[in-house]
């Protein structure tokens, strides 16, 4: 089989600096779907790994894991999609398959998961990320995407979206309003205000700073804002939310937060990676049937080194979105 050429940026150091680049497609198996790609969200995890910030990055590094694509191929034993189809690419394109967590639906959690990027297929090929032209990908490891829902608009779900939805819909469907706390208003934070809301939930945003406070309020619907450091906020708030969404990405204390929670006979901290395919498929149809809006700036390829420099400020509200299909990728 002729080898497929694909275009798009990667970083080649610990500097981050993207710059173009082409590679070879891995061979398409007969479980595996070619994706052209249309859009790829902008996330905190690809500068990590474009620095070598996480683990040892190999070079050249093409990020992206928020990918939304057309399907233009299909290998032999696909059933679940067709040629045309928009469908997304998460945070991992494989596992082992077999384990106690795959078999549960819960495939982030194998101990051989392959991610997006900066990874290693089965047959030793490099795993390429959504900063490109287009990816091979196993069908398991792929979503659709609701019709009623703009491509554009879907790639941030594929892992901020995902990673808030999935310890957020344990509280779905209470008798009763469940009050929530979003800790952070970056990329996931600002999505777990809009999912808490369209699940019902009184929503207050908790944030180092006074200035985010209209937009917590007046543009995602909070129904309260409180800033960390101020004691008077914070004591006008204890013992009154029934869960904290942590969601800030950098090293901060804990126990300052716990007062708000309330004494029911259960407290409980827990962590959560991403999301499952099942559940990433979930958030995909729960945006489209609340009819959601994901808050994003388009921009195309040869800005990236420039969104990736304003995401550093927070001068974005609140993700950014390449245009990939409408780049100069060659």
């Amino acid at each position: 089989m002729e080898e497929r050429k694909a275009f798009g940026w990667a970083a080649r150091d610990t500097s981050g600096f993207l710059s173009p680049f082409s590679f070879n497609l891995r061979k398409m198996g007969s479980e595996d779907v070619v994706l052209k790609v249309l859009y790829c969200g902008v996330d905190h995890t690809d500068l990590h790994q474009m620095r070598n910030e996480i683990h040892s990055t190999n070079y050249p590094l093409v990020p992206g894991h928020e990918v939304v694509g057309e399907v233009v191929e299909l290998g032999s034993e696909v059933k679940k999609f067709r040629v045309g189809d928009i469908v997304g690419v998460g945070c991992i394109v494989g596992s082992c398959g077999e384990c106690l967590y795959c078999q549960s639906n819960m495939e982030q959690y194998c101990p051989k998961t392959i991610f997006t990027m900066n990874d290693t297929y089965k047959d030793g090929s490099l795993t390429r990320g959504g900063f490109s032209s287009a990816m091979v990908v196993h069908q398991r490891f792929v979503v659709r995407i609701p019709e009623k829902l703009a491509p554009e608009q879907a790639a941030p779900l594929l892992c901020a979206g995902v990673t808030a939805y999935s310890p957020l819909k344990q509280f779905m469907g209470s008798d009763r309003v469940v009050r929530g706390g979003i800790l952070g208003l970056g990329g996931v934070g600002h999505l777990g205000v809009i999912i808490a809301k369209a699940m019902g939930h009184h929503v207050t945003v908790i944030s180092s700073s006074n200035k985010k406070r209209e937009e917590a309020l007046e543009i995602l619907g909070a129904d309260a804002f409180i800033v960390g450091s101020n004691e008077a906020e914070m004591e006008g708030a204890a013992s009154s939310l029934d869960y904290i969404l942590d969601t800030v990405p950098a090293l901060h204390p804990l126990h300052s937060y716990l007062s708000l929670l309330k004494v029911d006979g259960k407290r409980s901290i827990s962590g959560s990676f991403i999301g499952s395919m099942e559940e990433t498929q979930e958030i995909l149809e729960f945006w489209a049937d609340k009819d959601l809006t994901t808050m994003i700036e388009m921009v195309k390829l040869d800005y990236a080194n420039k969104a990736f420099e304003r995401m550093e400020k927070n001068d974005v509200r609140f993700r950014f979105v390449l245009d990939v299909a409408g780049s100069n990728l060659e």
